[in-house]
């Protein structure tokens, strides 16, 4: 398999809530919620970088195209990671996901590895990273 991923999709409860969360509170860009005429087809798309998309689609609608039942969603079974260049941007995205209404379940601190990180939770619960790591930086 060639590591091909283009879009990642998180199943959200209410997705004019997570759409107002992305686009509103942290700023990502999306044309909004398309796909409404189709019973499980409402679905926004925000781009992240080249090549990749971040999705927002109804539990409900994914649980309907997949096949599998509704169940219940766990923040430690993933994470979502945003390298950011220094430990100012750490705290500048950790005010402003706050600021949109993320929980912050760990403040920006220093690592063991010695990085700089915190985490937040979106509406959802579903668990973001923003990371500095001197041995990964971003290339923007």
């Amino acid at each position: 398999m060639k590591p091909r991923i283009s879009v990642i999709t998180l199943g959200v409860d209410d997705i004019e809530l997570a759409v107002a969360f992305y686009r509103d509170g942290l700023g990502l860009k999306t044309d909004g919620i398309i796909g409404q005429e189709f019973e499980y087809g409402a679905v926004a798309f925000f781009d992240l970088q080249a090549g990749l998309k971040l999705a927002l689609w109804p539990r409900k609608s994914l649980s309907h195209d997949s096949g599998l039942p509704v169940s219940a969603s766990s923040a430690t079974e993933f994470t979502l990671g945003h390298n950011v260049a220094s430990k100012e941007e750490v705290d500048a995205v950790m005010k402003q996901a706050e600021a949109a209404g993320a929980l912050v379940v760990k403040p920006a601190q220093e690592t063991f590895w010695g990085g700089y990180a915190g985490y937040f939770q979106d509406p959802d619960q579903h668990l973001w990273e923003v990371v500095w790591n001197p041995q990964f930086l971003p290339q923007d």
